[in-house]
């Protein structure tokens, strides 16, 4: 396994905490972490609707 710089790590672990919704993915290539990408989502109750129970 290589080593993960410190940087890295810092980064993965601040792109979790600003993630409420969605995902983090984290690219590696010959065993190096080459990429971080975060993608969030925003959820929005709809108003004046209600879900029918089944």
């Amino acid at each position: 396994m290589a080593k993960v710089e410190t940087n890295t790590i810092e980064d993965i672990v601040s792109a979790l905490k600003k993630i409420e919704y969605g995902s983090l993915v984290i690219t590696v290539h010959d065993g190096e972490i080459t990429q971080i990408d975060a993608t969030e989502k925003k959820r929005y109750k709809a108003k004046g609707k209600q879900r029918k129970a089944q």
